[in-house]
C-alpha cells in the first residue's frame, strides 16, 4: 500500500464514523469487557486462521471467517449510514479520493475500511501471494476482477512485463448489504478494481498484509481489449474473447493516492487469543 497522509482526528467524520458522546464511548468500552463483540470474534478468528505468508486458509476456515464478515454491520464499526458522507445525492466536485482507515494490522493479516466517495475508484490492481476478504458495509460499487490465465514466469515477477492474458471473473454491482467476497493468491479475481456508485464503505480483511520487503508490492493495470493482441494463438474460440482481456502493468496511476486516517471505531483486545 501506499504510505498514508495522516489527517486531523476531526477529518475523520468526514469518513462516516457516527458521532458519539463522551459517556457513550464508556458504555461501549464497558460492554467490551462483558461479552466479545462481533469485531473482537473476526480478531481472534483471523489470528488462528492466517498463518502467515505462503498459506492459504483452510476451506472451512474460509466458511467461518465469511459467517462473521456476513453478519457484520457498520454500526459495528461505529459507522453510520446517516453520516452525510453516505449522502447518495451529495455533490461530488473535482477527483473524489479515497480514504483508509487501519484497525489492525500485524505480520499475518490486517483490517482495514476504505471510504470511497461517490464515482471515487480504487484502480485496477493485484494481491500477489494473499487471501482477502471483503465486506461491503454501506454503499453501492461495481467491481470488476479479473485472474490470470497462465502465472507470470518467476523471471517476470520482479519487473514488468508485456501485456498478459487474463480471464474475466466478476464485472458486477454490488449493493449494502450482501454477501462477503474472497479472492486467493491465483483465482477468486485476484486483480480487481472498485468504482463507487453511491459513497461506500468497505472492509477489508488481507492475509497476508503487503510488504514491500517480503515481494507483495501492489502492482497496477490497464485493460486492453482481447482483440488487441489475439489472431489465434492464445487458443480461445471466437466467443469466448469477451470473457478475456490483456492486462498491462503501469506506473502507479494518480488516482491511487489514499488519505490515511486515525481509527475510531471499537478497539480489539490483542490479550485474547
Amino acid at each position: 500500500m501506499l504510505e498514508p497522509r495522516r489527517e486531523s482526528a476531526a477529518r475523520v467524520h468526514k469518513a462516516g464514523y457516527a458521532k458519539r458522546s463522551t459517556k457513550k464511548k464508556k458504555i461501549c468500552r464497558r460492554a467490551k469487557k462483558r461479552a466479545p463483540t462481533i469485531l473482537q470474534d473476526l480478531y481472534v478468528l483471523c489470528t488462528e486462521v492466517f498463518k502467515g505468508p505462503g498459506t492459504v486458509p483452510l476451506h472451512h476456515d474460509v466458511k467461518r471467517l465469511c459467517y462473521i464478515l456476513d453478519n457484520m454491520k457498520p454500526e459495528d464499526l461505529w459507522l453510520s449510514g446517516e453520516h452525510p458522507f453516505f449522502n447518495p445525492r451529495a455533490e461530488v466536485t473535482g477527483t473524489p479520493g479515497v480514504t483508509y482507515t487501519v484497525i489492525h494490522k500485524c505480520d499475518n493479516f490486517s483490517l482495514f475500511i476504505f471510504f470511497l466517495p461517490a464515482t471515487a475508484v480504487i484502480p485496477l490492481h493485484n494481491h500477489p501471494g494473499m487471501t482477502v476478504f471483503s465486506k461491503l458495509l454501506l454503499g453501492r460499487m461495481h467491481v470488476r476482477s479479473y485472474d490470470w490465465v497462465d502465472p507470470p514466469p518467476a523471471d517476470e515477477l520482479d519487473s514488468p512485463a508485456r501485456p498478459r492474458l487474463a480471464n474475466r471473473r466478476e464485472d458486477m454491482i454490488l449493493t449494502a448489504p450482501c454477501n462477503t467476497s474472497v479472492l486467493y493468491p491465483t483465482t477468486g479475481g485476484n486483480i480487481h478494481q472498485f468504482t463507487a456508485i453511491t459513497p461506500c464503505a468497505v472492509l477489508d480483511v488481507l492475509g497476508p498484509p503487503y510488504s514491500d520487503k517480503d515481494g507483495r508490492d501492489c502492482s497496477y493495470y490497464k485493460e486492453l481489449p482481447y482483440t488487441s493482441f489475439s489472431n489465434g494463438e492464445t487458443g480461445l474460440k471466437k466467443e469466448e474473447g469477451g470473457c478475456h482481456a490483456w492486462l498491462e502493468e503501469i506506473m502507479v496511476p494518480e488516482n491511487s493516492l489514499m488519505t490515511g486516517v486515525e481509527y475510531f471505531g471499537p478497539q480489539v483486545d490483542k490479550s485474547s487469543r
